[in-house]
Order: structure tokens, then C-alpha cells, then sequence
């Protein structure tokens, strides 16, 4: 069993920043991926980020240059740092890992909002 919890997310200007962490908790040590995902009002949740058990980050072709995925592996931590943000990025943020076979696990979201 895995436990996500998120932290960080809220109210952001346009151009500014933010850093989302998640802590996860349960047997990760050999996961498949972990990440973050998003879904905004209406639309289907999207991948935003996710770092393979290689270690090579994907982004959404939305995000490349403005958003770093990083993962702790001492802390146990995925941290997305947000930069320049936009009002399309507003959304609720998932953290998400992937644990073998397969195994999907999601955190309870945290909304960040982008004013304009």
C-alpha cells in the first residue's frame, strides 16, 4: 500500500511561481513512475511531469521549460517547481506512482489557481 500527500498549491499571479511536494509513504523503493498530474474544470486529468524508474523526466509539450520535476530519494518526495505560470495551468494537482504490477496510486489533489 501507498500513501500520497500533497502540500503547496493556491492563489498565484500570472508569471509567478510555485512549488508543489508530495510525500509518499509504502513501498516505492521500486516503482515504475512517479509524477504529477491535472485536471481542470471540465477537462479529462493530463499528464503534467513524471519521472521514470530510469530517471528521465517527461513533460507535457505544455509545461517543457517552465516546470522541473524532481524526486528526493532520501525524503521520499516528487516535488514540481512552476514557473511563469499561466492562467491555463490553473487546475487541481495530482501526485501519482506507479509501483509494480502496475499499481496505480493517487494523492487527494491540491488546487493551484493562476490569476491573470
Amino acid at each position: 500500500q501507498v500513501q500520497l500527500v500533497e502540500a503547496g498549491g493556491g492563489l498565484v499571479q500570472a508569471g509567478g511561481s510555485v512549488t508543489l511536494s508530495c510525500a509518499a509513504s509504502g513501498s516505492i523503493s521500486s516503482f515504475i513512475a512517479m509524477g504529477w498530474y491535472r485536471q481542470a474544470p471540465g477537462k479529462q486529468r493530463e499528464l503534467v511531469a513524471t519521472i521514470g524508474s530510469g530517471g528521465s523526466p517527461n513533460y507535457a509539450d505544455s509545461v517543457k521549460g517552465r516546470f522541473t520535476i524532481a524526486r528526493d530519494n532520501a525524503k521520499n518526495t516528487i516535488d514540481l517547481q512552476m514557473n511563469s505560470l499561466k492562467p491555463e495551468d490553473t487546475a487541481v494537482y495530482y501526485c501519482h506512482v506507479m509501483v509494480p504490477p502496475f499499481h496505480n496510486y493517487w494523492g487527494q489533489g491540491t488546487q493551484v489557481t493562476v490569476s491573470s
